[in-house]
């Protein structure tokens, strides 16, 4: 296999979490969490979060596309359980807008992933598309629902008082 094949098949399994013998979409969904992390501090550096977040995500989910695509080819089955590239590349749609901290995370990292098995409309219907397209879309569909529970839930805990 030639090294930069090698590089992508090795990215889209989450460098090696898909290969998890229990939920290796959930082990790889975690190197979200970094990703997450890293584009809100480089956002509020440059002095623009929001934006900068929205813009880091969407860059994400398109570079997810082909990384699926090359695990899927190389798997040789239809979104094998090993490529995770969706699950984490997708992760940061979920903390747009909200404080990275541990409880955020944590209702953020359940919603994405309760979301993301569960495929709301029409999550479930576009993972037919062929190679990393469905792959990866149902994910961004799933992430901005988790996204709108996710600010739901900080809206819910924030007028409850509780410090986030």
């Amino acid at each position: 296999m030639p090294p930069l094949k090698k590089l992508a098949v090795w990215l889209s399994t989450g460098f090696g979490l898909g290969y998890s013998p229990v939920f290796p979409g959930t082990a790889g969904c975690l190197l979200g969490i970094p990703l997450a992390w890293a584009i809100q501090e480089t956002g509020r550096w440059m002095g623009h979060e929001i934006p900068f977040h929205i813009t880091a995500a969407a860059i994400l989910s398109l570079m997810a596309v082909p990384l699926c695509s090359a695990g899927e080819r190389a798997a040789g089955t239809k979104d094998p359980h090993c490529v995770v590239a969706d699950e984490y590349l997708t992760f940061p749609i979920c903390m747009i807008g909200l404080p990275f901290s541990p409880l955020m995370v944590a209702i953020a990292f359940v919603s994405n992933r309760i979301l993301d098995i569960v495929k709301p409309f029409p999550a479930r219907q576009i993972q037919v598309l062929p190679g990393g397209w469905g792959i990866t879309l149902d994910d961004i569909f799933s992430s901005t629902y988790s996204l709108a529970a996710n600010h739901l839930a900080f809206y819910i805990l924030t007028r409850a008082g509780l410090p986030l």
